[in-house]
């Protein structure tokens, strides 16, 4: 609920600056890393968007496959969670790189 109720906030700054009254969709890009639960999102957006400039807008969620660096064999490698070892050597010695983001990518607006 408090990411949802954060990208509320962001909605209505964003309406104030640049002059829009409605949200129609809204397009997030969460990273597999970043320790969202999709479902539990999906369903915290519909709640804390009622009654706001942002009721009823679509919610479209991108998924950013996680990624870390593996100082073992010196390649970037795809992860699915933190707790994953290397799928080349099987280390675990990843720096994570990409993968923790939440952002909104996109708007749709009146």
């Amino acid at each position: 609920m408090a990411l949802c109720e954060s990208i509320l906030a962001v909605l209505e700054e964003q309406s104030r600056k640049q002059s829009y009254s409605r949200v129609r969709a809204v397009c997030l890009e969460i990273g597999r890393l970043a320790g969202v639960e999709l479902s539990a999102l999906s369903f915290g957006f519909e709640v804390v968007m009622r009654g706001s400039l942002a009721e009823g807008a679509a919610l479209e969620i991108v998924d950013v496959p996680g990624r870390a660096w593996c100082m073992k064999c010196a390649e970037s490698v795809e992860l699915s969670s933190r707790a994953d070892a290397c799928p080349n050597c099987g280390g675990y010695q990843l720096q994570v790189t990409d993968g923790t983001q939440m952002r909104i990518r996109e708007l749709e607006v009146d």
